[in-house]
């Protein structure tokens, strides 16, 4: 489990096809308190530590994950959100989010408005019925808040303001039209979703 709260901006250091892609992910953590084996959220994205070294870690991205995140993530350059795992007992600055990405959104609008950056993206109408203004979301691996949300013959369109902070702090301060994110809905959403189906 993670908040959507970031601690760090990794940068893809080396991308090898070896059945899976193995990733060598350069970032700041103290990597001597990481364990091989643990959790790491890489925009969005739960992966697992397979190996590590002082400055960076490697984790294996499979096809299925690939697949189903978004385009120029898993490549050389690469700048992603990294999140560790929340402990027992952490403060959960953001809201629940499990790391299992739920589809690729797509940015279809940035507008500032006063210092924050209003932001329209553009999801399928099957995800966006899950999601609510004043609702939670994550979008690659950011935990924000829904301001608006508008549903359309073509899809769902909803809004979020990225302030100053949160732009400085995460790769979503280089948002652009048209740049494709790993959105994740409230795992709350996603259980009342399943409970009515079956009701």
């Amino acid at each position: 489990m993670f908040t959507g709260i970031v601690t760090a901006i990794g940068t893809v250091r080396s991308v090898e096809q070896r059945g899976d892609l193995r990733l060598v992910v350069a970032c700041d953590y103290d990597m001597a308190g990481v364990d091989l084996g643990a959790s790491i959220a890489c925009s969005g994205a739960c992966l697992t530590v397979v190996d590590k070294g002082g400055d960076w870690f490697t984790v294996d991205v499979s096809a299925e994950s690939v697949a189903r995140t978004a385009a120029g993530l898993w490549q050389e350059g690469a700048r992603l959100n990294l999140e560790r795992a929340l402990r027992m007992g952490d403060e959960l600055g953001g809201h629940l989010v499990t790391g299992h990405v739920d589809a690729v959104a797509r940015v279809a609008e940035a507008t500032v408005t006063g210092g924050s950056l209003r932001v329209g993206i553009d999801i399928t109408t099957d995800l966006g019925r899950l999601v609510a203004a004043k609702g939670s979301v994550t979008l690659d691996g950011v935990s924000l808040t829904v301001n608006e949300v508008e549903d359309g013959a073509a899809g769902t369109r909803f809004w979020i303001n990225l302030i100053p902070h949160t732009a400085d702090q995460t790769t979503l301060g280089s948002i652009t039209v048209g740049r494709e994110l790993n959105i994740e809905i409230d795992v709350l959403a996603r259980y009342l979703q399943r409970m009515t189906k079956i009701m």
